[in-house]
């Protein structure tokens, strides 16, 4: 077995690194992200709590509803309640997919922590550095994303 260099290490490195980053469109096509994540939808976020709470919360097992062929997770029971009553009005933009690179044409993972909330929707962003790009022409992106959705899953 060959010793671990610093070289064999950086290549090991880069190799899990591109797994992480490459659009999530070399894995799967589906209308909702559940990209690594066993089905689950955001990464197991609870959708409700970005509007009711302000923030991410992640969801709980015991409170995990079905929805459009994804596991969409919940804080409570009320969070899930309401997602029940009208999914459409929680879930992300775009499948949850990041809504910038839908503006771009590609299928792209976020960071439940790189979001915001536009008019009463809900966008998710790769990372936070995708996100203070986004935030800089938040309607030219969201006309562009809207015109690329759902061609973009093809």
């Amino acid at each position: 077995m060959k010793p671990f260099t610093a070289a064999r290490i950086a290549g090991l490195v880069a190799l899990v690194v591109s797994f992480l980053v490459v659009p999530t469109a070399a894995w799967s096509k589906d209308p909702v992200n559940t990209t690594l994540f066993g089905n689950k939808a955001i990464h197991g976020y609870d959708p409700v709590a970005y509007f009711v709470d302000g923030k991410p919360l992640p969801g709980k097992a015991e409170f995990e509803f079905e929805w459009k062929g994804a596991k969409w997770r919940f804080a409570t029971a009320e969070h899930r309640e309401a997602f029940k009553k009208a999914p459409e009005k929680y879930v992300p933009q775009y499948g949850g997919y990041c809504a910038y690179a839908v503006s771009q044409g590609r299928l792209v993972d976020i960071d439940p922590n790189a979001w915001s909330i536009v008019e009463g929707k809900l966008y998710l962003n790769y990372d936070l550095d995708v996100q203070k790009k986004w935030q800089l022409d938040i309607p030219s992106y969201v006309a562009k994303a809207d015109k690329n959705w759902p061609g973009v899953l093809e």
